[in-house]
């Protein structure tokens, strides 16, 4: 499982997490640092713990833990409570407790919506933090968010820079960056620049899914830019309830291309850059070995920094396995 730090896209929440009181109490800075230091010290059986005789943390509508187990094989837990402050029973915000696969606690606080920009630069400087450490912490806290409380994402990229049209060069150009690792015919990956005529690569039927081999006549390299990238982020979650909590086995893939790269979603095809959150695209699934459904997570698009980009030419088929993705072949009026 990539990093998702590298997108760089940042996964966090911006609608309420209560209502409106007549005296509406936020979240300080203090406050935030302070309910770090809380902790829960049985989270089987702890569901509502007092503090300070000030503060509670409420188990999140009573829901047992995620048990989240990403493409590594490790698995984490998430517990969710609400912080609330015991004077008018006000929500604050959500504490999060995530424990890896070697007992290891990690302690992160989402603000209310209401909390000043400053309490949410510190929360953003926190999981930045963590993720540091817990690769893919962000993404499996945000899908879990998502899950449970049902709020809308907000993709804040590069601490809030919008960088969407940032010096990106925009043309006809319809090619991947030269790190994209394209599916042997042999099952190994190599990377895209390193591919030469004669390669032997895979070949997907879009209709049957059935796999072929088809060799490379030609790498295409185009002259060095700063091109735009289109970056999609892919995601595959099988849920199971246990006695125990929710078992949760999370996949991710991660492709990039220039945002007129043509893929097959289920809605029909679509150019990179036309992709929303929410379209489902074909991916190889490592453990089955087969073609799967994955969920379009997250979209970025911005300047990908001056590089060549390259496109494959091949004897036949219409398609080729991009990061474990399918996508269309370059058209051939292109």
């Amino acid at each position: 499982m990539r990093k998702i730090g590298i997108l760089p896209v940042l996964l966090i929440v911006s609608l309420s997490l209560s209502a409106q009181s007549p005296q509406v109490h936020t979240l300080s800075t203090d406050e935030y640092e302070k309910a770090k230091t809380f902790t829960v010290k049985d989270l089987d059986n702890d569901s509502y713990v007092k503090f300070e005789n000030t503060y509670v943390l409420d188990r999140y509508e009573g829901r047992k833990p995620y048990f989240i187990t990403g493409d590594d094989g490790q698995k984490k837990r998430i517990d969710l409570y609400k912080l609330v402050l015991k004077e008018g029973m006000q929500e604050l915000g959500m504490m999060v407790f995530y424990t890896n696969e070697k007992g290891k606690l990690y302690k992160a606080c989402l603000p209310d919506f209401k909390a000043s920009p400053k309490v949410w630069e510190k929360y953003f400087e926190d999981i930045h933090a963590i993720d540091k450490e817990e690769a893919n912490f962000v993404l499996k806290l945000s899908y879990v968010l998502s899950k449970e409380l049902g709020f809308q994402l907000y993709k804040a990229a590069n601490a809030g820079k919008d960088l969407s049209k940032e010096a990106g060069t925009y043309g006809s150009d319809i090619c991947f960056p030269g790190n994209v690792q394209v599916s042997m015919a042999d099952g190994s990956h190599k990377t895209l620049s390193d591919v030469k005529q004669g390669d032997q690569i895979i070949t997907v039927d879009p209709a049957t899914h059935l796999s072929t081999a088809v060799q490379v006549t030609e790498l295409v390299a185009h002259e060095e830019k700063n091109y735009a990238i289109t970056k999609l982020l892919l995601l595959s979650a099988n849920e199971v309830n246990t006695m125990a909590g929710k078992e949760v086995r999370l996949v991710c893939k991660e492709l990039m291309a220039t945002p007129n790269h043509p893929v097959i979603t289920k809605s029909g095809e679509k150019k990179m850059g036309d992709i929303t959150e929410g379209d489902e695209i074909l991916c190889a699934e490592k453990s089955s070995g087969t073609l799967q459904k994955f969920i379009v997570w997250g979209r970025s698009e911005q300047a990908g920094g001056l590089q060549k980009v390259y496109n494959i030419v091949t004897n036949g088929g219409t398609t080729f396995i991009m990061n474990d993705v399918m996508v269309l072949q370059k058209p051939l009026r292109n």
